[in-house]
């Protein structure tokens, strides 16, 4: 998903770990698009944390009526230095982009693009879609690979069975099952389902920050209450998130996860580089129409064209610094 802000933040974001305990990260709408715009709900990147182990951008979005609100219609828009994870509940959308891959997303099935270097894509809701409901998540790739190949990994992980709970792993190690997607630094990525009253003690790597993400239901991590599509952060050192879906219905949540990345990054619209010339210069391409990002053939419309940059340079916000 594009990020189609007319006046998007400008961000350096450094890598930093927290403290062991829950620290909640409130969600803040954006809209994406016209007068008809799907409205998302942003808990990455914000002043209060910028990233989770690599984790650099998550969108929640739904459950929307597409006959009311129009559904996703994002037009061909370009990326760098970063991969996108799509995760659907309800809905579908017609992914294409210019490695050539046409592509539909549905719900439990993972679909994982790389930018690196450079790549363009669209996004479409399908016209069978009735309720569109799902996560939009951005992973920042380190230095070493921020120039990799453009890439399309999909992945259908099966139903594993936990005390109270059914965990879904399309990224990483979690609950004794393993995601076969390549990444290009430790990650983990889950949805979880919690039946009503159940409480999940889940084993995870100390050497790992976390986060939560509640879609439907109110939770509790570590004792914290977290609803209304809150994220709850948990810094290094964790070896067991403690989990109680305190609700009458069924709960489920996004479970991130990855080391610290240890990186400074400068994020601006869809571009993730190291300073402000490289942005700078990754928007004069796009607006060029530079094969650093190729093209997409089959969408029926124009290309998004970037928005102006922010007077002055890209200024740095970050994590907080270490407790």
């Amino acid at each position: 998903m594009s990020n189609v802000e007319t006046h998007p933040s400008e961000l350096i974001c450094e890598s930093t770990s927290g403290a062991a305990a829950v620290e909640v990260l409130a969600p803040r709408d954006v809209p994406l698009g016209g007068p008809r715009a799907m409205t998302v709900r942003r808990t990455l990147p914000q002043r209060q944390r910028s990233l989770i182990g690599a984790w650099c951008f998550a969108d929640h979005y739904g459950p929307d009526d597409v006959s009311v609100t129009g559904g996703m219609d994002v037009a061909p828009h370009p990326h760098t230095g970063l991969q996108t994870a799509s995760w659907l509940f309800s809905g579908e959308i017609e992914h294409r982009d210019s490695l050539g891959v046409h592509a539909l997303v549905r719900p439990g099935e993972l679909n994982l693009m790389t930018a690196g270097h450079g790549i363009c894509h669209s996004e479409v809701s399908t016209p069978g879609t009735t309720v569109l409901h799902g996560v939009q998540l951005w992973i920042a790739l380190p230095d070493a690979h921020r120039d990799a190949p453009r890439d399309f990994q999909h992945h259908v992980p099966e139903a594993v069975a936990l005390d109270g709970a059914t965990a879904r792993v399309f990224l990483g190690t979690v609950a004794g099952a393993t995601s076969p997607v390549r990444t290009f630094t430790p990650l983990l990525g889950a949805e979880l389902v919690l039946d009503p009253g159940a409480r999940l003690a889940l084993d995870v790597d100390p050497a790992f920050e976390h986060g939560v993400l509640v879609d439907v239901g109110a939770v509790e991590l570590g004792g914290t209450p977290l609803t209304g599509g809150a994220l709850g952060y948990v810094g290094l050192g964790a070896t067991t998130l403690h989990l109680v879906n305190t609700g009458a219905a069924a709960a489920r949540v996004v479970l991130l996860g990855g080391e610290p990345l240890g990186e400074d990054l400068v994020m601006w619209w869809n571009f993730v580089g190291r300073s402000h010339e490289e942005v700078a210069l990754f928007r004069e391409q796009w607006q060029a129409g530079s094969e650093r990002f190729g093209r997409v053939e089959g969408y029926p419309g124009d290309r998004l064209p970037a928005p102006p940059l922010p007077g002055g340079r890209l200024r740095p916000r970050g994590n907080p610094p270490r407790g």
